[in-house]
């Protein structure tokens, strides 16, 4: 059983059965009395001590102190997840990314990093040097609102950004001298006369032609308006429709040729426009080109011959827009170029600026990155904003990579738990991982309703990366089940074991690894004794003689703490002495709620018997978990039968307390009861079971035996000492299953009967099963050897009755009959006698008579 919550006042204990008030009709008696019944002896299933603790001589060691041994060369006990972490690090086809699973302290990030540095060593040994390449983010002179990306050989990025800088000031040194050049302002000048004179003689050819005819061209808001000519002047709209018909007629066939006139004199005048611009465009063109033309064709060709062909494209953009906006980059503030249509907020020589977003420069080797904090412009990039005048401005300087585009032809390491609980990051991480492109994007855009002001489309980069998960195996359960997509993306599962079997090279390796820790942090070195102690420890977090812990991290803290102790100590080495102490010393300072629980099971505040015995009460054990800190204590269980219908009422389920696993459990003892006594006749029973002074959640199946031995007592009349105490579950045919927490549990109940001054005959009954579980403290042991406390194994429920009451439990025989004065003889009377009196009961003519 385990109660996964302390409350304040520390009356979770475990839980309570309802009771119902019934009649009975007739009174009871037992068939037989316990006179007759036949003591068993109860010594052939005590435990002895040496199977209470695993242990060796410290001289079995080949060392005597850690200083003479070597650290280990490779990860203890995970060889099956080594072997899935080099095969997905080895297979370079799309979708073989990792995703490592464990509990916390099994080294996944150690194995991972560790592994990660071997493959980036195999591969650069493999390639005689890796290729590596850095990208820029420059100017689309097409979309502005499309930043290009460039591709360009390891280490250019920062000379390309350099180049367009120096190619800047070139401009603004060279182009100023080169449009005030006399020749150059001479032929501007003539080729605007040209094309003022040219405009001149167009219109005068038409005014001409126009007042032979009788009319006036004049322009209007409208346009060029063709009007009637009277006296020199334009003929008003009343004197025009004064004429006679006929001669409106005919000046409106007229009108109509000289507008045709006007319109073939526009087209001329547009024409010879466009003309003139292009001639003072390629004029500026050549102007300008023999003033800066040497520079960017030094600059294009030099990344041309190292392979940059995209840093050349940019720089022929480059040029073009030096020639075409001269004028606003010479000026250059935002808001002052003086050009119409210019945006306000947006600086002219921004195209001369390169984003270096990836710098790859004296890289010798793939990148490792782990993204502690895998938000979704950690992960994927961002694009920032500047506030100006009320409104907000980005551009491609503003777009700042992600952990992904730094991992390029590398290695990326996230925790998966953190991955899916930030918004937009899982489905974004799949896109890119199954498209091969990554770009810098808002996150507001996946937010329905949320405007960006300005927003940029940057051009995607292609990436290659291994990305490797690290989290718990409910974490890939959840995405394996739930995500269509995993399985193809993460096609590689490394699970770290936190157990690891026990043998000889274990043994051995866990040395190495204790050596390692002193070596790395400096400390004292361990004797051979301190290492089996931290080994023995090491056994009792996995709760086995057969297994030690993979959780290192766990390990570690003890290590170091014992370490401090010698130092302290003024001891040469670490010894087993010091590691207990440190586990004292932790169980000390995380003992304070185990402490007042004792003190209130002391006091008699919550009520438990140590002494005695009860008919239907008995003592259960019952984990508690109050943070990091995990104990066992006892709590009264009390059975109170009685004739009725109802048979079993879980209270705790009915007011929403009990947990499912304490549920079946429970539902396990009716199949018992009715497989084993109501093959004649129906259960005519009601049967409280109370966890006394339980008031908070609990859920385990752990306490199924206990309440079984309480409802034989119940029902037999025959008392349990309570001197021992039970744990175990039970399954219908009678079997006792193993549980969990079994030290705690022994350990908890131990302390109380020391506290009360009640050691000797007290004892703890476990599951037979539970025996390679025992990692008892070392305190216990002794008192076992000693005979002050014991512990009971067994793996019937008629053994366990046997040790809880000194009373024969009773098989049946070829007639199904219990031997007189057993337990389960007893209790078969009596749920007859029940059945009995329920039938009366329900048979009024029958009760009447009587």
């Amino acid at each position: 059983m385990r109660v996964p919550h302390i409350s304040r006042a520390f009356e979770a204990i475990l839980c309570t059965f309802r009771v119902r008030v019934t009649l009975h009709w007739k009174p009871l008696s037992i068939a037989a009395g316990l006179g007759a019944a036949k003591v068993t002896d109860i010594s052939r299933f005590r435990v002895p001590p040496e199977k209470a603790r695993w242990t060796i001589d410290p001289a079995s060691l080949p060392f005597s102190c850690t200083d003479e041994i070597k650290p280990p060369g490779t990860f203890i006990g995970q060889n099956r997840a080594v072997q899935a972490i080099e095969f997905g690090l080895g297979m370079e086809a799309p979708g073989y990314n990792i995703f490592v699973t464990g509990l916390s302290g099994t080294g996944k990030n150690s194995v991972i990093r560790t592994h990660l540095e071997a493959a980036v060593e195999r591969r650069s040994a493999k390639s005689n040097g890796y290729e590596f390449h850095d990208w820029v983010y420059v100017h689309n002179f097409d979309a502005p609102d499309r930043p290009s990306a460039a591709q360009l050989p390891q280490g250019m990025a920062t000379e390309l950004a350099q180049t367009a800088d120096q190619l800047l000031q070139v401009v603004l040194k060279d182009l100023p001298t080169a449009l005030n050049d006399d020749t150059y302002t001479d032929q501007v000048r003539k080729l605007q006369e040209q094309a003022t004179e040219s405009r001149r003689d167009v219109i005068s050819e038409v005014e001409r032609a126009a007042g032979q005819s009788g009319f006036i061209v004049q322009a209007g808001p409208a346009g060029i308006v063709v009007l009637p000519k009277v006296e020199n002047r334009a003929m008003t709209q009343e004197e025009y429709l004064a004429l006679p018909a006929e001669q409106q007629k005919k000046l409106e066939e007229v009108r109509t040729e000289i507008t045709r006139q006007v319109e073939c004199a526009t087209d001329q005048i547009r024409h010879n426009e466009i003309e003139n611009m292009g001639k003072l465009a390629e004029l500026q063109r050549t102007a300008t080109e023999s003033a800066i033309g040497p520079a960017f064709d030094a600059a294009i060709k030099k990344f041309k011959d190292a392979g940059a062909d995209d840093a050349a494209t940019y720089l022929e953009g480059l040029r073009t827009y030096s020639h075409e906006s001269a004028g606003q980059i010479i000026n250059g503030v935002p808001g002052e170029t003086g050009e119409p249509g210019a945006h306000p907020f947006v600086d002219p020589r921004l195209p001369f600026r390169v984003n270096v977003f990836v710098n790859n420069a004296g890289r010798t080797s793939p990148a490792i990155i782990r993204e502690d904090n895998p938000t979704y412009s950690h992960l994927f990039g961002a694009i920032d904003r500047r506030p100006t005048m009320g409104t907000y401005v980005t551009d491609h300087m503003m777009l700042r990579p992600g952990s992904l585009v730094q991992a390029n032809n590398g290695y990326l390491v996230l925790d998966a738990r953190l991955a899916i609980s930030h918004a937009a990051v899982w489905p974004a991480l799949k896109r890119v991982l199954k498209g091969g492109e990554v770009r810098p994007e808002d996150p507001e855009d996946l937010v329905p309703g949320f405007i960006v002001p300005q927003p940029l489309r940057p051009e995607p980069i292609p990436i290659q990366v291994k990305v490797v998960l690290t989290g718990e195996a409910d974490i890939y359960q959840l995405l394996a089940a739930y995500d269509p997509d995993f399985w193809e993306i993460f096609k590689v599962r490394a699970d770290l074991n936190h157990q690891i079997e026990l043998s000889d090279d274990i043994l051995q390796a866990y040395s190495q690894w204790v050596c390692g820790i002193c070596n790395q942090d400096d400390l004292k070195h361990f004797s051979a004794d301190g290492v089996l102690a931290v080994i023995e420890h090491s056994m009792r977090l996995v709760d086995s003689q057969e297994k030690l812990s993979a959780r290192f991290g766990l390990l570690v803290d003890i290590v170091r703490e014992a370490a401090y102790i010698a130092e302290s100590d003024t001891s040469n080495t670490t010894e087993g002495r010091h590691v207990e102490a440190a586990l004292d010393g932790r169980r000390l300072r995380a003992g304070q709620v185990s402490d007042l629980m004792q003190q209130r099971l002391l006091e008699g505040t919550i009520k438990v018997d140590l002494e005695g015995e009860k008919v239907g009460q008995v003592n259960g054990l019952a984990v508690y978990s109050a943070g990091d800190v995990v104990f066992g204590k006892p709590s009264r269980i009390t059975t109170q039968a009685f004739m009725g219908s109802d048979g079993f009422i879980n209270i705790e389920r009915e007011v929403a307390l009990s947990g499912s696993s304490h549920d079946k459990g429970v539902m396990i003892l009716a199949g018992y009861l009715g497989k084993r006594f109501a093959q004649e006749f129906p259960l005519s029973v009601n049967i409280s079971i109370a966890f006394e002074q339980s008031y908070g959640m609990v859920d385990g199946d752990s306490a199924s035996s206990t309440e079984l031995y309480s409802i034989l007592s119940e029902l037999s009349s025959v008392p349990i000492k309570q001197n021992i105490a039970v744990t175990g579950s039970v399954n219908q045919k009678g079997e006792i299953q193993a549980i969990g927490g079994v030290n705690e549990k022994i350990e908890g109940f131990y302390d109380l009967c020391k506290a009360a001054g009640k050691l000797g005959e007290t004892g703890v009954m476990i599951p037979k099963s539970n025996e390679r579980n025992l990692m008892l403290r070392a305190d216990i042991v002794e008192s076992i050897r000693a005979g002050e406390f014991h512990v009971y194994s067994v793996a019937t429920v008629e053994e366990g009755v046997e040790v809880l009451t000194g009373v024969e439990a009773g098989t049946p025989d070829s007639e199904g009959q219990f031997p007189d004065a057993s337990v389960n003889r007893l209790t078969a009377d009596r749920l007859r006698k029940y059945a009995e009196n329920f039938r009366d009961f329900m048979n009024p003519t029958q009760r009447i008579s009587q």
